[in-house]
């Protein structure tokens, strides 16, 4: 389909809103008293350090809430007041933090089943009010809602929306979309839904399998039967590595570290050189930044973080967040003792945290803290909330003086 002509038909739309309802300060106070902290806003103002006692924490210099994530929550919570009695669903999780979809359900807010990792819409009615969730939904879902008549409040950031004008762009270029991106992640499904013909790669690693296919495939010397039952499930429809890995362009989830994004461009600009020389590779190869600013400040801010001198570090955040996983990453990548944590009652209790190693399942580590003087490094994911952020220092407060 014309997803570029559904969109702007979407828009146009009576039942369509992506600017809110005018409601910012009907709901400031109760955004203010759920998400905002008076604790993180002095540790900001004093350099991102707190001491006491035996305790010194070290903030991030960026962490937390970014804007996109802000104004899907603000907009959700406008929704409510703006529909105080029809039904409202969401398609997802608004944002990836428990606490903030608990607080959307107490509002009586309702998200879209899921069963065998289907969405189920069947209990959506002409006239319910559905919110599509900061990370998006896809095409398909879009065209469901509407022709079923429903009022549309569409979140999704504007740098989501960047990335699916970019692979738009590719598919009219005749281009096939490298996404760099977990395949199964909401937001990858709703670009690829926007794109052509796609593939979407994890990591450097597998970025590296397509390329050493381009080059060997030149020669015939591609093992296609191995490389389709690598990539079966992170490709589009029909996809054929023989001819649609000719040109390409290259996008990403916004969550992914920013490094490895850009590698991984370089690494097929450097392919592309090599297979069809430099006269031709505008031909082949189209680079666009689809780089989230807010991604890459809490990458930056974690990296000056973690030179820091710190006995151990703690990232907050869902564990189905990209983002917060990604920071976990550089905590790993640099042997620093680091715990992943959802929320503030994973500490205690006693000395004791439950946290998800990366890659791993959830662990219990006991005693947690060490004795003596320590320095805590502290660093959240763009959707969590400074409040939850506020209490797990105050558990770590009360815990170093216990």
């Amino acid at each position: 389909m014309d997803t570029h002509a559904f969109k702007r038909s979407l828009h146009k739309s009576e039942r369509y809103n992506r600017r809110g309802f005018g409601r910012a300060s009907e709901v400031a106070t109760s955004l203010e008293q759920a998400y905002q902290s008076s604790l993180i806003g002095s540790i900001r103002d004093n350099g991102h350090q707190l001491r006491q006692g035996r305790l010194s924490v070290r903030l991030a210099e960026a962490f937390g809430f970014c804007w996109g994530v802000e104004r899907a929550v603000a907009m959700a919570y406008e929704t409510r007041r703006h529909y105080p009695s029809e039904r409202i669903w969401i398609t997802n999780e608004i944002i990836h933090n428990p606490s903030v979809n608990d607080h959307l359900r107490s509002m009586d807010v309702l998200f879209i089943p899921v069963d065998g990792g289907v969405k189920d819409f069947s209990g959506v009615r002409s006239g319910d009010v559905v919110i599509l969730p900061a990370f998006g939904a896809t095409v398909q879902e879009m065209q469901l809602l509407n022709e079923r008549g429903c009022h549309i409040v569409d979140t999704t950031c504007p740098w989501v929306s960047k990335v699916w004008n970019t692979v738009e762009k590719h598919k009219k270029h005749a281009f096939t979309s490298i996404i760099h991106g977990k395949v199964k992640h909401e937001e990858t499904l709703a670009t690829s839904s926007f794109a052509g013909t796609y593939l979407v790669v994890l990591d450097l690693k597998e970025a590296q399998m397509v390329c050493d296919y381009i080059l060997a495939s030149a020669s015939g010397q591609g093992d296609r039967a191995g490389f389709m039952q690598h990539f079966a499930r992170a490709c589009s429809p029909g996809f054929d590595p023989d001819r649609d890995l000719l040109r390409l362009g290259v996008a990403n989830q916004t969550t992914m570290l920013k490094s490895e994004t850009e590698e991984i461009g370089k690494l097929f600009e450097r392919t592309m050189l090599r297979r069809f020389g430099p006269q031709e590779l505008n031909d082949h190869f189209l680079a666009f930044n689809t780089i989230c600013d807010a991604t890459q400040e809490r990458q930056d801010a974690m990296f000056a973080l973690v030179d820091e001198p710190l006995d151990l570090l703690v990232v907050i955040g869902g564990y189905n967040s990209s983002n917060t996983t990604h920071l976990q990453e550089i905590a790993v990548s640099r042997g620093i003792r680091s715990f992943h944590i959802d929320t503030p009652e994973r500490i205690g209790p006693g000395n004791r945290i439950t946290h998800k190693p990366l890659g791993a399942d959830l662990a219990m580590e006991e005693p947690f803290l060490p004795e003596g003087p320590l320095t805590v490094g502290i660093t959240s994911g763009a959707s969590t909330p400074d409040r939850v952020v506020e209490d797990v220092i105050r558990r770590l407060m009360d815990l170093s003086e216990a």
